[in-house]
């Protein structure tokens, strides 16, 4: 999707652009590519430089996202609307995660990404442990007890042997990307709603188009 065209005019007046909220924020950050500036630190003096480069690293590595750098941008100007809605980014609350869900917010968006909530993942059950030799692969069994058997005449005791399993991935690895996306999705709404009740956008409509809440459900 492109978010390059120019605000139209009908009669004089402006006309302006109706974005969804994941649409304005892609807009913002990489078409525009505003700068996310993060309040400082409660310890740091107004002397201080806020946020430096290592914590927003630190932040993008704890993500697991890697930055595309979006669309080529001629110039340092950047689109009054598309610091507004940095700036409303920039002031999560710590509710919905405060600084690290303003900077996957602002990552995401600008890399054209959203959450993986592992989509079509299904936990299996899988041998703990296995082991190769020259007739293929085999599940590692354990003793878990003995058993008195009466074989060709005559009682031996022999071993039960057990496979362990495990679940891969595990559930609760998909319980917990869903509840991430669901926590980027309340973010996402978080910012819609203040981008509207603010009133601040000359040129974008934030309408009230959002992502899935719960895409994972299929009815």
């Amino acid at each position: 999707m492109s978010f390059q065209g120019r605000i139209g005019r009908i009669g004089g007046t402006k006309v302006k652009r109706s974005l969804g909220v994941q649409a304005a924020l892609e807009w913002a950050f990489r078409v525009e590519q505003a700068q996310l500036e993060l309040p400082p630190p409660r310890d740091v003096t107004e002397e201080g430089f806020g946020f430096g480069l290592e914590y927003v690293l630190l932040q993008r590595a704890m993500l697991g996202c890697k930055v595309d750098g979006g669309q080529h941008k001629m110039g340092s100007y950047t689109h009054p609307d598309a610091e507004v809605i940095a700036a409303t980014v920039a002031g999560m609350p710590n509710s919905l995660g405060g600084i690290r869900m303003a900077i996957q917010v602002a990552e995401q968006t600008r890399a054209g990404i959203t959450p993986d909530w592992m989509p079509g993942v299904v936990p299996r059950c899988v041998p703990l442990e296995t082991k190769s030799n020259q007739h293929g692969e085999r599940a590692t069994t354990i003793v878990v007890g003995t058993e008195r058997m009466k074989t060709r005449g005559k009682w031996r005791t022999v071993d039960v042997l057990a496979c362990p399993v495990t679940w891969r991935p595990h559930p609760e690895q998909i319980a917990s990307a869903r509840r991430g996306y669901g926590d980027w999705w309340q973010a996402l709404g978080w910012v819609r709603e203040g981008l509207i009740a603010g009133g601040m956008l000359r040129e974008v409509e934030v309408t009230a188009a959002m992502p899935k809440p719960r895409p994972w459900n299929t009815r």
